[in-house]
């Protein structure tokens, strides 16, 4: 007897973004049987992506976009039903204060292309550096936010997209070890760390995908969260660097809460303790 379940078809995801999360997150849905598109800024990385069975576009984001760009951002986004917008601050043109309007640029050609879903990869770094725990509804996505990264988030308010907010990443590629090493005098050594690794943030983001948790604002952060002193001085030595020196004070600082995002996917975290995590960057 055959199987006459009929079988789901999985949407067709374009990720705007493929560099150090986004090429491994785009691998990850072509392996989990998903089509993708993908863009990215260098002509070189066309035929990796070729390679990895992602459709390739090459695609230079700007708040005004070139002819040339408007019309690939329309061919990327033909035929797609979810958008990861993996695109940080620092490719606004220099200039965080531009990236919602580079966003905007996304966010009203993915409308016209009648996407159904954005997934918008954000930052912890929206949380006021306040020691306390921190949940989603302490940075709210507004127009008026004065932070360029919330006023991003609020282009995508609706009950059909949902934004991540990840920690500080860490991974292949991306040692911690390497931000602080040898460097005197660094304030707050007692504040907590909240870190996540690379692994993690495509195992989530992954998840979302498979739920439909469409709708959503989560944060994203491994569940130790080990003093910057602790964290740092570790990472250093690991990589035989100098670890750097910490001013003599107490103030803390924030600290993530992921609770949400754990609740809602069920995911289970290959990395939760950031110090022994340090082993796979």
């Amino acid at each position: 007897m055959t199987d006459s379940t009929p079988s789901v078809a999985l949407p067709t995801v374009a990720v705007l973004g493929c560099g150090w999360l986004g090429l491994p997150l785009a691998r990850a849905l072509v392996a989990a049987g998903y089509s993708v598109h993908g863009s990215t800024t260098t002509p070189g990385q066309l035929l990796t992506l070729r390679d990895a069975g992602i459709r390739p576009y090459l695609l230079r984001l700007s708040p005004t976009l070139s002819p040339t760009d408007a019309d690939t951002l329309r061919a990327l986004l033909r035929g797609v039903e979810v958008l990861v917008l993996n695109v940080p601050p620092s490719r606004a043109a220099g200039s965080p204060e531009a990236y919602p309007a580079l966003l905007s640029q996304v966010t009203e050609a993915a409308e016209a292309a009648g996407v159904q879903h954005i997934l918008l990869v954000s930052s912890t770094g929206v949380y006021p550096d306040e020691p306390r725990l921190m949940r989603e509804p302490d940075a709210v996505a507004d127009d008026l936010a004065p932070q360029p990264m919330l006023r991003a988030e609020a282009l995508v308010q609706s009950g059909r997209h949902t934004v991540v907010r990840l920690a500080g990443l860490m991974g292949p590629g991306r040692s911690p070890g390497r931000f602080l090493a040898g460097r005197a005098g660094v304030a707050h050594g007692e504040a907590p760390v909240n870190m996540i690794h690379l692994q993690d943030s495509i195992g989530l983001l992954q998840c979302i995908l498979e739920k439909q948790l469409w709708g959503y604002t989560f944060n994203a952060s491994a569940a130790t969260h080990p003093s910057r002193r602790t964290f740092y001085t570790e990472a250093a030595t690991r990589l035989g660097l100098q670890p750097p020196t910490f001013q003599e004070e107490t103030t803390s600082g924030k600290q993530i809460d992921a609770s949400l995002i754990r609740e809602m996917t069920g995911y289970q975290f290959r990395h939760d303790d950031v110090v022994a995590a340090l082993a796979f960057c």
